[in-house]
């Protein structure tokens, strides 16, 4: 079994690297310094003859102050900031638009150097002085779950390193949250869901190295406990990211039959509810105190029945779980209709008689298209509208 989940997981990393995206360099040769590792960035800087301090002293202004100029660097001596401006840039993505919902969600459409776009949001707190920000990993998504606005974008590329960071590099300027809060501070952009636009385990060197970069003590500092990776399922994947990364895991459920789960989230047919269900015991890390997220959007008359919310107890029994219930949240064209509210409280009242935490999601962003399941580019509504 070790030995087909590796030739497996091979496989997945062999067809990402043929969506992976341009070089992070300028037009004028600079090379983009967010997204290297430490050890690259060392690298770079050896090859300019200067000593691996230095890399630490650029680590610092990049990820722990926010600078973007190299003038305002002041722990290094002017000379060296100029040599490193002629052959480096410390960049953000272009915001070609923002929005602001009427409950204060906040939507970017960050527009990358080759012009494609992916949307980001961040979701405040109701009732205290954090949020977090929900960051996508490509540009568009593989997987066409049939209740998902952004599964109707095709896969245009995988995002890099740079480009999931800078994503919320670029929500923490819009917020002027720099230098990155220390543990006990309180942050604005308090934790990370890796759940916008794409799969991120089908770019899993990527979205890994950007955590990587977040996660640093050095930078910008937030623990794996703040950081939740979602995934529709991809199995080979998950053991590695639990061994590697250990951040919070959640998977997108939707169904608790193989057959309506072939139907509604097509991955299933790869890897089905069953294989799903062993890798979560597996996971490393999971327990009462750090739970496995299931996420389960209600989808009226197809799997909102009482009788689905006692096989999910079923399912779910000696898994450390929580089930996020999501309203649906209906896009132009969808061919799905939100739960009642009744039918939706029915549902969670099982699952939490069950022993099991089971809130009901309340939409937020919906006026700006930024709820759950809504992300996609605005270019490619657009050049749909144009065609």
């Amino acid at each position: 079994m070790s030995d087909l989940t590796s030739t497996e997981r091979e496989r997945i990393l062999a067809k990402s690297a043929l969506f992976n995206p341009p070089e992070a360099t300028l037009p004028d040769g600079r090379r983009e310094l967010v997204g290297l590792s430490r050890e690259e960035l060392v690298a770079e800087l050896a090859a300019l003859g200067e000593k691996p301090f230095r890399a630490k002293q650029l680590w610092h202004w990049i990820y722990h102050q926010g600078v973007t100029d190299f003038a305002a660097m002041t722990s290094i001596a002017g000379p060296m900031r100029a040599k490193l401006a002629e052959r480096f840039t410390v960049g953000r993505p272009e915001a070609a638009t923002v929005q602001t919902s009427s409950d204060e969600t906040r939507k970017w459409l960050f527009r990358w150097r080759d012009g494609q776009e992916v949307e980001t949001v961040y979701i405040p707190d109701r009732h205290a002085d954090r949020g977090a920000v929900c960051i996508s990993t490509q540009v568009g998504c593989t997987l066409s779950c049939r209740f998902c606005h952004t599964g109707t974008q095709k896969l245009v590329r995988n995002l890099g390193a740079a480009e999931i960071v800078g994503q919320f590099m670029a929500a923490r300027d819009s917020y002027g949250e720099w230098p990155s809060p220390k543990d006990d501070q309180p942050r604005l952009l308090s934790t990370i869901v890796v759940m916008g636009m794409g799969e991120p385990l089908y770019n899993y060197e990527n979205t890994a190295k950007a955590l990587r970069i977040i996660m640093d003590g050095e930078g910008i500092g937030l623990s794996r406990r703040r950081i939740t990776l979602s995934t529709s399922g991809v199995v080979p994947m998950m053991d590695r990211c639990g061994q590697e990364l250990g951040v919070n895991l959640a998977v997108s459920l939707h169904a608790v039959t193989d057959e309506l789960r072939d139907e509604i989230v097509p991955l299933n047919r790869k890897y089905p509810i069953k294989e799903l269900l062993d890798a979560c015991r597996r996971y490393p890390g999971a327990s009462n105190a750090r739970r496995i997220t299931f996420e389960y959007v209600m989808l009226r008359g197809v799997n909102d029945s009482e009788a689905e919310a006692r096989e999910l107890v079923r399912l779910l029994q000696g898994i450390p779980a929580k089930i996020n219930l999501i309203p649906f949240n209906p896009w132009p064209g969808s061919p799905y209709q939100t739960s009642t509210y009744e039918q939706t409280a029915s549902f969670a009242a099982i699952l939490n008689d069950a022993g099991y935490s089971s809130p009901i999601r309340r939409p937020r962003g919906r006026d700006i298209l930024a709820a759950c399941g809504q992300l996609k580019t605005e270019s490619e509504r657009v050049r749909r509208a144009v065609a």
